[in-house]
């Protein structure tokens, strides 16, 4: 007995385009060499007058040799919490054609240590990576009065 089921037309399908635009030459993008260059940088692109306000959380697209690709600030939250949402995250390293991540967000309450979601977040990033190849080269928490790095403490 023949099927009588109608073929879908080509154009009726969405069709996802890549793209990736470099308007910034290797030679002049940063080299993130360790957490305190990262966290430099990351508080260089921070509004000043937020850090202590609400919480954000921010990615930097690193290629191969660690030059910076791009970064996103990824969400803004309250004064407790931001959503850091993984595919997104991973959708956009996968489009600049990243090599590696780091991870940033601040604590408003000035507290530098990591809370257990921060700790779940950065483990579950890592394993995700592992699944792309792209490394998770650190997770960085900022206030006003410093910074703390998952990598330098060991929980990377």
């Amino acid at each position: 007995m023949e099927s009588t089921a109608k073929i879908p037309n080509w154009n009726q399908v969405s069709e996802v385009e890549l793209c990736y635009k470099n308007k910034v030459k290797v030679a002049d993008r940063p080299r993130i060499d360790g957490s305190r260059s990262a966290a430099e940088l990351l508080r260089n692109g921070w509004n000043e007058n937020t850090l202590d306000l609400q919480e954000r959380f921010k990615v930097l697209f690193l290629n191969r040799s660690n030059h910076v690709i791009a970064g996103m600030e990824l969400s803004i939250g309250g004064i407790v919490g931001t959503v850091a949402d993984p595919r997104l995250i991973f959708v956009t390293a996968l489009k600049a054609n990243a090599c590696a991540l780091i991870l940033c967000h601040n604590h408003p309450s000035g507290n530098l240590l990591p809370s257990k979601a921060d700790e779940e977040l950065t483990r579950k990033i890592k394993q995700g990576g592992l699944l792309l190849d792209i490394r998770l080269l650190d997770h960085v928490i900022l206030t006003s009065e410093g910074y703390y790095s998952f990598a330098d403490e060991g929980l990377l």
